[in-house]
């Protein structure tokens, strides 16, 4: 094992998550305009940083230096065959610096075929990647 962490939530969405790595981290309901960071938030974050961190690596690994950006939305729904259920739709948009299309889709479909986040999340219906020609 490399790393290991473990979070402890005892409040639910109004309150804070301890981590075994001594960070607190508050939430809050994402419809609240209170302090803190909600599901949605984490999820989006968590997947684009680690997407485009393994992004990089294969670049690195290809002797490439070039910039890569991952933007991940998160949205909540309510599922409309459940009266009470809901469901994260994740959507991600991967860019390289400088390649073409072709050529960048076939490194992002590289990370994300190693990505710890995008191997949780590969087989789920309501997850979508797209590579997309780099702007700023």
């Amino acid at each position: 094992m490399l790393y290991s962490v473990t979070a402890t939530n005892q409040e639910g969405i109004h309150g804070k998550v301890a981590l075994s790595s001594k960070k607190v981290v508050q939430t809050a309901h994402p419809l609240s305009k209170d302090e803190g960071l909600n599901p949605e938030e984490l999820m989006a974050t968590a997947w684009a940083t680690c997407l485009n961190a393994t992004i990089q690596a294969c670049l690195k690994n290809q002797e490439q230096t070039r910039q890569s950006r991952v933007d991940v939305t998160c949205e909540l729904h309510r599922e409309t065959t459940m009266l009470t259920g809901y469901f994260f739709q994740v959507n991600a948009r991967a860019s390289i610096e400088g390649l073409a299309l072709e050529e960048a889709e076939s490194i992002v479909d590289l990370a994300h075929s190693r990505c710890p986040i995008s191997k949780l999340m590969v087989h789920s219906q309501t997850l979508s990647l797209q590579t997309v020609k780099w702007e700023l």
